[in-house]
């Protein structure tokens, strides 16, 4: 365990020692069909968002984008309520969509960690709230992300 300071206070292993040190991340004002290419090509479920002068604002997730494209009852009814309906509404409103910033669709009060922080309240932090990626934020400044395949990781090579 370490204090505020960093200072080794003895304990287990810290989120520094298993975090993904490079994280996949996007700039408010980016558009929604950037953070779309850039999901898709990182693989990852979920975008760190940082403002221009590169603090972390928030997250931003694949199923927030799907969310914002997927048609509401109402509409899916309208079109006679067929899946093929549906998935074309979901097309339209994703064209419609496809640039426009994403600044309305970032999750501004995500739940972060210290790169300080035990790994072992991390995770209990995920499990319990059902995160699948944690932000890991130091003094404002984005420093990198914590997943459950990087819990998966420390048990490997920390046991």
């Amino acid at each position: 365990m370490r204090d505020d300071r960093g200072v080794d206070l003895g304990g287990g292993v810290l989120v520094s020692d298993v975090m993904t040190a490079f994280p996949a991340y996007i700039r408010l004002g980016a558009t929604i069909r950037r953070a779309a290419e850039l999901i898709s090509v990182s693989e990852v479920g979920q975008l760190m968002v940082l403002d221009h002068d590169g603090r972390f604002v928030g997250s931003l997730s694949e199923e927030d984008l799907v969310r914002a494209m997927l048609p509401g009852f109402d509409d899916v009814t309208a079109a006679g309520g067929t899946l093929a309906g549906a998935f074309q509404i979901f097309l339209e409103r994703g064209r419609a969509l496809a640039d426009r910033v994403i600044d309305p669709l970032v999750v501004r009060d995500a739940v972060t960690v210290r790169s300080v922080d035990e790994l072992a309240r991390a995770a209990i932090v995920m499990i319990d709230r059902g995160i699948r990626r944690l932000p890991v934020v130091d003094d404002g400044t984005l420093v990198g992300t914590l997943s459950r395949a990087d819990l998966c990781r420390a048990v490997i090579y920390h046991s």
